[in-house]
């Protein structure tokens, strides 16, 4: 039987039920809240980045991002070096300031008017080293001697080495020295005895701005080292006529020196013989403007010109490919391998021509094919101001030019060294 007694229904829970019930699960949250509380308070804020030393001092890194206006962020101490290292020089001299080798000069003279130069040296990323070894014009033919340059560097870092600490920090690491002339760090203008020298050894693990530079393998560029353009007076850019409206009736220029047998008094082979062959292979032809003999007004002749050959002499860079570009002539390189200053920003493959040097009797059929093809596209890309610009080295300095573009390349080179020092030691 079932049971007689009537069922109630059961009654709704109270919130007092609800609670009771739930109890055990509200303690357990707010045991977790309050413990997470005081973890978070009792936790130290996340450590600061270690602090670099001072050069290799933490710095905005994307270059491309600081914007055309922008100043390169690096700063640099510029050493007050007694006169006998530099100004002397210049004083003795006007061509010190002028001639081809004249960036060692420019540079300085844009550093000491640099927003960004490093009024104390303990506020300093790099240190400039103010010497002017291409200043000594006491040969017979008055071409620098650089005789003298080995000393007078040695010199220098040994008073620099002696007066202040920083240098011997990082032996030399963080300091800048300019070698404008042929075979830059090695420090004499002919190639073979520059390589038998060797770059000397108290400068080996410095930062070089020379105009030398070649792909590949090279004692003379065995350090760390940016590529600069040879000096040409920045007034070149304003005394001609604006490239775009030169009235240019000659085919192909060059004037400078060919000489018929290439074997120098030396016994070396001036230009590895390939002005002979241009001289042997173009000297009769009527579309090439070719001269030996010097001329002062030689740039109005570049103005009126095509292209303008820019072969090698001793080393493989010359003058005449910066005042090409600024003149709007189209250079066409001969020279094996040369690495070429600013690529990222000239972009030599977009303004200019390069021929192999074993190449040279085909010369007329490339340039032909040139004007047949993408003469205008060439101009055009030559002719923008802002490649002009970045081979100028104004005084002072200006946004773009050459001083300026030697600053971005020193700061790309700072966060190379930060990225090797803290995989390793610094520049092992």
């Amino acid at each position: 039987m079932g049971d007689p007694r009537p069922r109630r229904s059961p009654a709704a829970p109270t919130l007092a039920d609800k609670l009771r019930k739930h109890s055990t699960w509200l303690l357990l949250l707010l045991w977790f809240a309050v413990s997470l509380a005081l973890f978070l308070s009792a936790t130290p804020p996340a450590a600061a980045p270690l602090r670099r030393s001072s050069f290799l001092r933490s710095k905005p890194r994307a270059l491309a991002a600081t914007g055309a206006a922008a100043a390169p962020p690096v700063r640099i101490y510029v050493y007050d070096l007694p006169a006998r290292f530099n100004r002397d020089w210049a004083v003795a001299d006007a061509r010190c300031a002028r001639h081809l080798f004249a960036a060692e000069v420019a540079v300085h003279e844009a550093l000491l008017a640099y927003t960004g130069r490093a009024a104390r040296p303990e506020d300093a990323d790099l240190f400039f080293v103010p010497v002017y070894v291409s200043c000594n014009f006491s040969t017979p033919n008055g071409f620098p001697s650089l005789s003298h340059a080995r000393g007078m560097l040695a010199d220098a870092v040994d008073l620099v080495q002696a007066g202040m600490p920083y240098w011997n920090r990082s032996a030399g690491a963080d300091h800048v020295f300019v070698a404008s002339h042929d075979f830059g760090a090695c420090f004499h203008p002919m190639e073979d005895v520059a390589i038998a020298d060797g770059i000397p050894e108290f400068l080996k693990r410095s930062i070089l701005l020379q105009t030398f530079g070649v792909q590949g393998h090279h004692t003379c560029q065995e350090v760390e080292h940016v590529v600069i353009p040879p000096h040409v007076p920045p007034e070149v850019e304003h005394e001609l006529p604006e490239p775009e409206k030169a009235q240019r009736d000659i085919f192909a220029f060059f004037r400078g020196k060919m000489e018929v047998h290439p074997k120098n008094i030396s016994g070396r082979f001036y230009s590895k013989k390939v002005r002979t062959e241009l001289l042997q292979h173009y000297g009769r032809n009527r579309k090439f403007y070719l001269k030996r003999k010097r001329f002062d007004n030689y740039r109005s002749e570049m103005a009126r010109s095509l292209f303008c050959l820019c072969p090698l002499g001793w080393a493989p860079w010359s003058p005449r490919l910066v005042e090409s570009v600024l003149l709007g002539c189209i250079p066409v390189i001969i020279a094996d391998n040369i690495r070429m200053p600013f690529p990222s920003v000239l972009q030599w493959p977009e303004i200019s021509l390069q021929v192999a040097e074993k190449d040279v009797a085909n010369l007329e059929v490339v340039l032909d094919h040139v004007v047949a093809t993408n003469l205008s596209v060439i101009q055009k890309n030559l002719w923008d101001p802002v490649k002009r610009k970045a081979l100028v080295f104004n005084r002072p300095m200006e946004v773009g030019d050459a001083t300026w573009q030697v600053l971005r390349e020193l700061e790309v080179l700072l966060d190379q060294s930060q990225r090797r020092r803290y995989g390793g030691s610094w520049r092992a």
